[in-house]
């Protein structure tokens, strides 16, 4: 699918979900108007972007909520993979929701699920307050996100 970034549309109601996250407490997007949501997508836990990737995060949470911004860690991995993931790396604040089933629902909801392979595109979405969509980037699956990009976007809204 993607080779290189794409930027999707923004402007638009972002499509509403609920799902696990690694301690097994529910997540519902539409429950989080009022604060700005950042939705990081990664292919696959265990890996060593998608580590990466969340760590930035977990290492930058405090920026992230003096933004009023709650940041979410999506794959498809299932909820008892992703327990073990933050465990083994200590993640205590990043939230770490699963797509596991339906399979992959909600990033293809987002149009960024890779049918071929059975995971996500790697993308960062910012929700607004409102529940719009704001920013929404891909990335290729090598690349790992830029973290002071997807900080200094937040500083701007």
């Amino acid at each position: 699918m993607a080779e290189h970034p794409i930027k999707h549309d923004v402007d638009v109601i972002a499509p509403d979900f609920t799902l696990k996250d690694q301690d097994g407490k529910d997540i519902k997007l539409s429950d989080q108007k009022g604060k700005r949501v950042l939705l990081s997508f990664h292919p696959l836990a265990w890996t060593l972007v998608c580590t990466n990737q969340m760590q930035a995060i977990e290492d930058n949470y405090s920026i992230f909520e003096s933004l009023r911004t709650l940041p979410l860690g999506l794959s498809v991995d299932p909820v008892p993979s992703k327990k073990a993931w933050a465990d083994h790396h200590g993640w205590k604040k990043i939230r770490l929701p699963s797509d596991f089933w339906p399979h992959g629902e909600v990033a293809a909801k987002f149009d960024i699920f890779r049918q071929k392979n059975g995971f996500s595109e790697r993308a960062n979405i910012i929700v607004d307050e409102k529940g719009i969509i704001t920013f929404f980037k891909t990335y290729p699956l090598s690349q790992l996100p830029d973290i002071n990009e997807i900080i200094d976007v937040l500083k701007r809204m």
